[in-house]
């Protein structure tokens, strides 16, 4: 990656997060990191000291000192920047922080910009733009799975299966483009039915990443699920049940629940948005309940997933009919949770044996466990332990969507016979969505946007 403009002055920042703590560490990188920290730091020459090396002692400020720190030497280019970099381990003060950030600054050096550090190490290709910001998104990982998937990308998983695709398209695009420069001979060096083949092996491995995206998305901003039902099924219980606390109020009284609660929960490394709505029934002269009842009818039609929660000793066979056929209506994700199955003596699973119902007694704690087991089947479909390339990016899924209609450009032109030069320009498209997502491809203002998203420091 070529070097742009204005990126060879040295910058320093908080690399850790703001607040009192055992430690921060402040980053410092650029060509004069060594030089203007060693101005601060008597106890040794660190212009002579090895990379990767640690270093003890005083950070002083025109003969104050300012703290006992350690120092860790990078040298360029074996750096997380690529660039000379100094790691200060100093007290976690931030009044010392800030101390010895402006004695640095004091001495040319400027304050870094968001994702500058990590920008830097694309800039200087120690990253592609794929794992670059999949820094960012293990920064943010709050679930197993979500950092499990940052770290997959960041490794260059994701950079691998694109890079392979990428060299595949290029030796055809060569062979294609030599084609042209022999086209009075009316010579043909590329194989047709071996460049169909490959359109079709990439075409598939495309719609399978493409295809990734609607889990990559449930594991980075988690599962929106609203649990509906007629007022008293126990939602409010279900609720703190999942959530083992009294997060929302319970009563016997219809119409308890005014508005919607949300509360999130972990359940196999997935983080599942809780909403507990109003109880659902169509005549009430209350205005707070009948507004209540309106905002749980728009989380509903919102959500990724519906709990129906039904009592099971109140709910007619048709009348849960008609409640399917309402959600199926819609197109909504639906699973129907048949509660207070612990009470009276009719057999329930008989009663609604033509549904696929999970019975339970939200009170009781009973088959709670099946019913978040559902929830993860129902919206992940897939083992999320396996190592695999999943689309968490929204930019990354766009640039695919556009390589996957590329390729059918290529493919319909193979399809149609189109000559050389034409097919060649089709190739040149797929390339260049692949290159935009890998950052081959790019410009200033895209990367500036990129990494503004980043914390400081980073």
């Amino acid at each position: 990656m070529a070097q742009l403009s204005g990126w060879d002055d040295t910058i320093v920042a908080l690399a850790t997060p703001q607040g009192i703590g055992a430690i921060g560490v402040i980053r410092v990188s650029g060509k004069d990191s060594f030089a203007v920290v060693n101005e601060l730091f008597p106890s040794k020459d660190l212009l002579q000291q090895a990379s990767h090396t640690l270093h003890v002692g005083f950070i002083k400020d025109g003969g104050q000192v300012l703290d006992e720190v350690v120092l860790s030497l990078y040298r360029s280019p074996r750096s997380y920047t690529g660039e000379d970099v100094i790691e200060i381990s100093c007290h976690g003060s931030p009044f010392i922080q800030e101390n010895i950030i402006r004695a640095i600054m004091q001495k040319g050096l400027r304050m870094a910009k968001p994702g500058e550090f990590t920008q830097r190490a694309f800039l200087n290709g120690k990253l592609d733009l794929t794992q670059a910001e999949a820094v960012a998104d293990l920064i943010a990982s709050n679930t197993e799975a979500s950092r499990r998937t940052a770290l997959h990308s960041m490794r260059g998983g994701f950079s691998n299966d694109l890079q392979h695709l990428r060299d595949q398209l290029i030796r055809f695009s060569a062979l294609i483009e030599l084609e042209l420069d022999f086209s009075q001979e009316d010579v043909a060096f590329a194989d047709r039915t071996q460049l169909n083949t490959l359109v079709q092996q990439l075409t598939n491995a495309t719609q399978k990443l493409i295809s990734s995206f609607q889990l990559g998305n449930v594991i980075k901003n988690g599962v929106q699920v609203a649990i509906i039902g007629k007022p008293n099924a126990g939602k409010s219980t279900l609720l703190n049940t999942l959530l083992n606390e009294n997060r929302a109020i319970v009563s016997e009284l219809e119409g308890t629940t005014r508005d919607t609660i949300e509360e999130i929960l972990n359940i196999n490394g997935v983080l599942f948005r809780l909403i507990d709505t109003a109880g659902i029934r169509e005549h009430t002269v209350d205005y707070a309940e009948s507004q209540g009842v309106e905002r749980s009818l728009k989380k509903m039609r919102s959500a990724h997933v519906v709990i129906y929660l039904f009592d099971v000793n109140e709910t007619s066979t048709a009348e849960l009919q008609n409640t399917v056929n309402d959600l199926e209506k819609e197109n909504i994700q639906y699973l129907l949770a048949g509660n207070k199955s612990d009470q009276g003596a009719i057999d329930h699973q008989q009663k609604f044996s033509s549904f696929p119902v999970i019975f339970i007694s939200a009170k009781q704690r009973l088959h709670i466990d099946q019913l978040k087991k559902a929830l993860v089947d129902k919206t992940i479909q897939g083992d999320l332990q396996a190592e695999s390339t999943i689309v968490t990016n929204a930019r990354h899924h766009d640039a695919l969507q556009k390589l996957a209609a590329s390729l059918a450009d290529v493919q319909n032109g193979l399809d149609d016979q189109i000559t050389s030069d034409l097919l060649a320009l089709d190739i040149r498209q797929c390339l260049h969505y692949l290159g935009t997502i890998t950052g081959q491809i790019t410009n200033e203002d895209q990367l500036d946007f990129i990494f503004s998203k980043f914390c400081i420091g980073k």
